[in-house]
C-alpha cells in the first residue's frame, strides 16, 4: 500500500460529499480526515481545493479516457480519478507517486476490482498530458473553472475585470491578520512576528487599515506569538473595513447581526472599547465560537440568539446607534477561500437570498436611532444582492439616506476578489435622517 493512499481515498470521499450530496467542504473535511496525520490532512485539503478550482478541465480530461461515465456504486472512482488527474496536471507530485497512491486508494474505497481501470486511465493521461493540456487549456470555458451561470453573471457585471476575477478565484488566498491594539501595538506585534520568522510578513501595508498584516504563507495560528494572549485575529483585509465604516463611537449602543464567528464583533470593540455591543446570530452553536473568540481577545459583548428578521424575539426595545448587517449571501466574493461555493451555489439561489436580505434590512431599520448608522455588508459580487439591494431599500424607507462609503465618495463600495489581495466584499452606509 502506497504511503499516500489514505489521503487520496479521503479526498475522493470529501469530493463525493460536496459534488454528489451538496455538502460544504467545512462539513465534509473533518468527517473524513479526523484519523489522519496532520501532513495527510493538509494533503487532502490541497487535493480537494485543487480539484474544485479546476473541475471543468479535469472532467474534460477524464472524459477522453473513459468509455462511459462512472455511475452508481462506481461514482466514487470518478472522484478518485479527479484526484489523480489533478496531481498529474497541476501538482508537482512525481508521476509514479501520484499514480501508485491513487491506484492503491481503490482498495481503501473497497473497489479493488477496478484497480486496473484507474491505473489505465491515469497512465493514458500521463502519456498524453502535454497534448491534452494544450487542447483543453485553449478552451476559455474550461480554463476559468466556473459554472456557466456564474461566469455569465460575472462577465455581464464586470466585462473588463472578469478574467482577473476568474484568476483571483482560482488561487490560494493569503493569510491576513488583524492586530488587537487593545493588547499590543502594531509595531510591537510586527517585531514579534519578525523575531518568530523573519520571512513571514509581506512588506506592503494598507494605509487605510493600520491593523492589517499579510503573511507570506499560511501558518498554524496557534503557533504564532501572542495567539493565546489575544494579540491578533485572522481576518481578510476586505472584511476589516466593516468596523471602520461602522465608526462606533465611545459609549454607543451597537448591534452586530449575523455575528458568528465574531471577527467583526471583536473589531468593533477594538475600535470602541467602551461601546455596548450586542452580537446576534440565529445559530446558537456558532455563537459559542463568538464567545470563545471574544474571551481570547479579552473583549466583552452581550451574546443574543435569535433571528435578525424577527426582533420581537430578542430585542429589549432600546434603539441602537449603530447596526452592522453582514447579511447572508451567495459568498461569490470568497470563492478563492471556499472553492466549493462555485459548485454548491445555483443561479436560483440569488433571488431567494435577495429576498432574505431585504427582509433583514426592513426588520432592523426600526431598531436604529434617528441620526444612527447602518452598514450593510456582503461577501458577494452579485449586484442583485448589493447595489440593487441597497437602492431598493432606500426607496422603501424614505428616512434612509445613503452616504459616501467608497474611497472615491460613492455611496456603495464593491471590492472585487484580489483587490489589495483581499476577498470580494460589498459595503454601503445608510444613515437614518432625524
Amino acid at each position: 500500500m502506497s504511503k499516500g493512499a489514505n489521503s487520496r481515498a479521503a479526498a475522493a470521499k470529501v469530493l463525493a460529499q460536496v459534488l454528489e450530496h451538496g455538502r460544504s467542504m467545512s462539513q465534509a473535511l473533518p468527517e473524513h480526515t479526523g484519523n489522519l496525520e496532520s501532513r495527510d490532512r493538509a494533503m487532502v485539503q490541497s487535493l480537494c481545493f485543487g480539484v474544485l478550482r479546476n473541475l471543468p478541465l479535469l472532467n474534460a480530461a477524464l472524459a477522453r479516457f473513459l468509455d462511459k461515465p462512472l455511475k452508481k456504486d462506481l461514482v466514487i472512482l470518478h472522484y478518485l480519478l479527479l484526484v489523480g488527474a489533478y496531481q498529474l496536471l497541476f501538482m508537482g507530485t512525481s508521476d509514479h507517486a501520484a499514480v501508485s497512491a491513487t491506484v492503491d486508494a481503490t482498495e481503501l474505497l473497497k473497489k479493488r476490482r477496478q484497480k486496473g481501470l484507474i491505473n489505465a486511465v491515469l497512465r493514458n493521461l500521463q502519456r498524453q498530458r502535454q497534448s491534452l493540456w494544450n487542447a483543453l487549456n485553449d478552451d476559455p470555458e474550461l480554463r476559468h473553472g466556473h459554472p456557466r451561470w456564474l461566469a455569465d453573471t460575472i462577465r455581464a457585471a464586470y466585462p473588463e475585470q472578469a478574467e482577473a476575477i476568474f484568476a483571483a478565484n482560482n488561487v490560494q488566498a493569503p493569510m491576513w491578520l488583524r492586530v488587537n491594539t487593545q493588547q499590543i501595538s502594531v509595531a510591537e506585534f510586527r517585531q514579534a512576528l519578525e523575531d518568530y520568522d523573519p520571512e513571514l510578513l509581506q512588506p506592503e501595508s494598507i494605509p487605510a487599515l493600520p491593523t492589517a498584516l499579510k503573511l507570506q504563507k499560511a501558518v498554524d495560528v496557534r503557533q504564532l506569538p501572542g495567539f493565546a494572549d489575544g494579540w491578533f485575529s485572522v481576518q481578510d483585509c476586505s472584511a476589516q473595513y466593516a468596523a471602520y465604516l461602522l465608526a462606533p463611537q465611545p459609549g454607543q449602543r451597537v448591534l452586530d447581526c449575523c455575528a458568528a464567528p465574531g471577527g467583526k464583533t471583536a473589531h468593533i470593540l477594538e475600535q470602541s472599547p467602551s461601546a455596548t455591543v450586542h452580537a446576534l446570530d440565529v445559530d446558537a452553536e456558532r455563537l459559542q465560537r463568538v464567545e470563545e473568540n471574544l474571551t481570547r481577545l479579552k473583549h466583552s459583548a452581550q451574546i443574543l440568539t435569535g433571528d435578525a428578521a424577527r426582533p420581537e424575539q430578542w430585542w429589549d426595545g432600546e434603539l441602537y446607534d449603530r447596526i452592522l448587517l453582514d447579511a447572508p449571501c451567495s459568498a461569490t466574493g470568497v470563492i478563492r477561500r471556499h472553492p466549493d461555493i462555485k459548485w454548491l451555489r445555483r443561479a436560483k439561489d440569488i433571488s431567494a437570498l435577495a429576498q432574505t436580505q431585504a427582509a433583514l434590512l426592513d426588520a432592523l431599520w426600526p431598531l436604529l436611532r434617528p441620526g444612527g448608522r447602518l452598514v450593510y455588508a456582503t461577501c458577494s459580487i452579485v449586484s442583485e444582492e448589493n447595489s440593487e439591494q441597497v437602492k431598493a431599500f432606500c426607496q422603501r424607507q424614505h428616512d434612509a439616506l445613503p452616504i459616501p462609503t467608497a474611497p472615491d465618495g460613492a455611496t456603495s463600495w464593491q471590492r472585487l476578489p484580489g483587490e489589495q489581495d483581499g476577498d470580494g466584499f460589498f459595503y454601503a452606509i445608510v444613515e437614518k435622517q432625524q
